[in-house]
């Protein structure tokens, strides 16, 4: 078990790396916004480059932090029983919502995407818009994102069944859900 808590700390540090980067991507993209409507009303210039950055920018966001928020355990639930059951129960639930549902999803997407990308890089594939960027640079996050979240489910799942077994993962498992204060 030690060796598999030792991998769930060395996913739960590379998505802490991917997380802090998804983070600078939202400050970039806003300030590439910012940027681009300036330019654009007080200059009169435009480019369509700025814009898929910004895009690119997002895509990042969400495929590169997904797997943050997981380990955080800031996904969206839809909590009709969980909030209520005991400790050990979550646990429990977790572990089934992880093997179950998250793990066979994130995996099967990952492989999925992977051509995807590969077409896209291959043929060197292009924006349609004038001024576009190249594409593939935006389809390597999706294989790269779905990877990075069956990993970190699967560190998940260590760490759970660590603690069901009564072992100390010597790391911080999240298994409090707080309802989003919005």
């Amino acid at each position: 078990m030690s060796a598999l808590l030792g991998f769930s700390r060395a996913v739960d540090r590379v998505n802490a790396i991917f997380g802090e980067a998804a983070s600078w991507m939202v400050l970039l993209s806003c300030a590439i916004s910012a940027g681009n409507a300036t330019i654009r009303y007080g200059i009169h210039y435009s480019s369509n480059a700025w814009l898929e950055v910004q895009w690119y920018l997002f895509g990042g966001t969400v495929m590169l932090g997904a797997a943050y928020t997981l380990l955080r355990n800031e996904h969206v639930r839809v909590d009709l029983v969980f909030g209520s059951l005991s400790q050990r129960a979550k646990l429990w639930v977790d572990v089934f919502g992880l093997v179950l549902f998250l793990l066979p999803a994130m995996s099967m997407l990952a492989w999925m995407t992977l051509p995807f990308f590969l077409d896209s890089f291959l043929r060197g594939e292009m924006s349609s818009n004038a001024g576009g960027l190249i594409l593939w640079p935006a389809k390597i996050l999706l294989p790269v994102g779905f990877t990075l979240l069956t990993l970190q489910g699967l560190s998940e799942l260590v760490k759970r069944v660590a603690l069901l077994r009564g072992i100390d993962p010597h790391a911080e498992v999240v298994t409090e859900y707080h309802r989003p204060d919005q």
